[in-house]
């Protein structure tokens, strides 16, 4: 292959394909319009000027499309970060939430360094599931306050950008259809003066782009231990997110990403977001699949731009930006709501030939993140419930038999299954120590043991037959459980 044809292979498809950076460029807009007002919102919650949210969701997109693992995922403010350091705002004051937002992206690239994203394996399809489902109710329920005690244009204006979106894809596809809402509903209420909600009555926009600096705290022991708790819970519920959000887009897209570096690209970019005076973030589930799933973005140029338009919008088109009706960004994300649930798995035909225990996982999931709206929360709770369901049922497959040689001189016991301490627990009770001859056999060729409990379960077996004076001899280990056997044997009990 030639240097030529190998640079050509080494350009991004952006760079290749018009139809691909059109589609790219106009999903960064549509993204980059529905990131004011959820950054505005969010700060709100974290109690700093809107300002603030502002510069981290541009900060975030724009680095984490750098150096993030995920194409295509747009990182930026979250509700779940400002929750998370609210309180801390609240009580030291906002040098040391960007204390805190620093030293979070430090414990996230710790953290990724050390593969904490190789934990994501251990999250089961039906807690993914609930993620999914739990994540389009919540930004629905984010939804409903711009639905509740207003001027009754709004409603039939979100109507008509519901009708758009459903619609106009049948046209072309060239346009977003989002876009395309926006700046119809956009041109109506200005046009026909209409007085409805707009994005300027969530607060001012910024005027400049932000300045990067120290935060404003004294650098000693006392404030790390005080920022300490609050960037290790961003760092966790924020790579949490994102690493979800993640894995949700590979399934979207059919592609694989690096997870290692997405964790470090989401530390990195916190940082960097710290240093420019930001309130930190994540991935944004709404906003990524605006650009995934209803736009059609694949690549990290959306993500960039995204960041860009939205500080473009609002230093050199803040009044423009300012008179783009709440109606039209409720719609659009109502549609991503619907676009999101997975209505299959709620399926009368699913539901009946889904295990109970899969069917249970799900519903905990959703429950916990909607009733706490933390996410986090949401997928440990259901992974650990999965894991439960899991060793209940896993407990069940260990069985024991017996057969008595024809002189009565040895009893054989054969064990089958999966030894652990679900099914381990009640191995005891499963022999007959009174009545079986000297001579006991167990074998163990058909089972696997996997932990102490399991040896420990054993050695009391060979010491409830030693009472009765008889011999035990345990036969078929296979090489992992032999080597634990031997290493544990004996070892356990006083």
């Amino acid at each position: 292959m030639s240097p030529v044809a190998r640079l050509r292979g080494l350009k991004p498809d952006w760079l290749s394909d018009p139809k691909v950076w059109r589609t790219e460029i106009l999903a960064g807009l549509v993204v980059g319009l529905a990131l004011i007002p959820e950054a505005i919102s969010f700060s709100v919650i974290a109690g700093v000027d809107p300002a603030i949210g502002l510069f981290a969701a541009f900060t975030m997109a724009v680095t984490i499309a750098i150096v993030g693992g995920r194409r295509a995922m747009i990182s930026a403010a979250t509700g779940a970060v400002a929750l998370v350091i609210a309180p801390l705002n609240r009580e030291h004051g906002f040098g040391y939430l960007v204390a805190a937002v620093i030293l979070a992206g430090v414990f996230q690239i710790v953290l990724g360094a050390l593969g904490v994203a190789k934990l994501m394996r251990f999250v089961p399809r039906s807690v993914m599931v609930g993620f999914v489902n739990s994540l389009a109710i919540l930004v629905f329920m984010a939804q409903v306050p711009e639905m509740h005690d207003v001027p009754w244009p709004v409603y039939p204006l979100i109507a008509g950008g519901l009708a758009l979106m459903v619609f106009f894809p049948k046209v072309t596809k060239v346009i977003p259809a989002p876009l395309v809402s926006i700046v119809i509903l956009t041109v109506i209420t200005v046009a026909a003066g209409i007085a409805v909600p707009t994005v300027g009555d969530k607060g001012d926009l910024p005027s400049s782009l932000p300045v990067p600096g120290l935060p404003d705290v004294p650098f000693t022991l006392d404030t790390l231990t005080t920022i300490a708790p609050y960037a290790l819970a961003m760092a966790l519920v924020g790579l949490m997110e994102s690493l979800m959000t993640a894995k949700l887009v590979d399934e979207i897209t059919d592609t694989h990403s690096s997870k290692t570096r997405e964790s470090i690209g989401q530390g990195i970019a916190n940082i960097v977001t710290g240093f420019f005076g930001g309130m930190g973030g994540c991935a944004m589930i709404g906003q990524t699949m605006i650009n995934v799933r209803v736009s059609g973005a694949r690549t990290r140029l959306s993500t960039f731009l995204a960041g860009v338009f939205l500080m473009v919008l609002c230093i050199v088109f803040g009044p423009i930006v300012s008179d783009i009706p709440m109606a039209a960004l409720v719609a659009v994300m109502v549609m991503v709501c619907f676009a999101t649930f997975d209505w299959h798995s709620i399926a009368p035909r699913t539901l009946k030939r889904m295990p109970a225990g899969e069917i249970a996982v799900m519903v905990i999931t959703v429950v916990c993140v909607v009733s706490t709206h933390n996410l986090a929360i949401g997928v440990v709770v259901g992974t650990i419930t999965a894991m439960v369901v899991f060793a209940k049922r896993v407990a069940h497959f260990a069985e024991v038999t017996a057969v008595t040689d024809p002189d009565d001189a040895t009893v054989v016991y054969r064990v089958t299954g999966e030894l652990f301490f679900a099914s381990s627990n009640d191995l005891v009770g499963r022999f007959n120590y009174a009545t079986d001859p000297d001579k006991v056999v167990i074998d163990l060729s058909a089972a696997h043991i996997w932990d102490a409990s399991s040896v420990a379960a054993l050695d009391a077996i060979e010491t409830k037959y030693e009472q009765h004076g008889k011999t035990v001899e345990i036969i078929g280990l296979n090489r992992p459980s032999a080597q634990i056997h031997e290493k544990l044997s004996g070892e356990l009990t006083a």
